[in-house]
């Protein structure tokens, strides 16, 4: 599952892990790679300078998120120490979760290796009106930099072109909750067949 920042994949996860459906989020683990005493830290910390990380010894998020927000090289720069482990142990955990399917949360999935690691896409979709609305209530962002946080991630475009099933995110819970179960039905369905 991916979709751009702010569209909803937290929420739509979580109805698939209320339907038993086993959930692996590539954010959870990027935090996991990244926390103190990790490798990815020290070369996050080689490659962008000291003050990538805070006074407890923990990436600066804030500081990376602008760094990379704000060039195109750094933020090759830090998907290729990240990436490759990300990718190993999203891997590595889908293969002990087990379920009749997996649901793997991949907000970079356009233009991730990880894309053929799955069999299908769903696309959490809305309106960037929406996406930007959301960003400035819950990360209490400014609509320029909501705007260029939206504008640095893969396109909606982008995103629609690679699924294979949406669902939107424009309205309220129970329409997106409808739509979870059936796919979930749906994607039952597949994994017996």
């Amino acid at each position: 599952m991916t979709g751009g920042i702010a569209s909803g994949k937290s929420l739509v996860a979580d109805l698939f892990a209320e339907l038993g459906v086993p959930v692996i989020d590539t954010d959870v683990i990027a935090r996991e790679v990244v926390a103190p005493g990790q490798p990815a830290l020290d070369e996050i910390a080689s490659r962008f300078g000291a003050q990538m990380i805070s006074a407890d010894g923990r990436l600066d998020r804030a500081a990376m998120r602008e760094t990379v927000f704000a060039s195109e090289a750094d933020r090759l720069a830090l998907e290729a120490i990240l990436h490759p482990r990300i990718g190993a142990e999203t891997e590595r955990q889908a293969d002990a979760a087990g379920g009749t399917y997996q649901l793997i949360v991949v907000p970079l999935l356009v233009g991730s290796q990880l894309r053929q690691f799955v069999d299908r896409v769903l696309v959490v979709d809305c309106e960037e009106d929406t996406q930007i609305e959301r960003l400035l209530t819950r990360d209490e962002e400014s609509v320029d930099r909501a705007r260029r946080i939206i504008a640095a991630q893969a396109s909606r475009e982008d995103r629609l072109e690679i699924a294979d099933d949406v669902i939107n995110n424009d309205h309220s819970v129970e329409h997106v909750r409808d739509q979870v179960v059936d796919l979930d039905r749906l994607y039952r369905l597949l994994a017996a067949s």
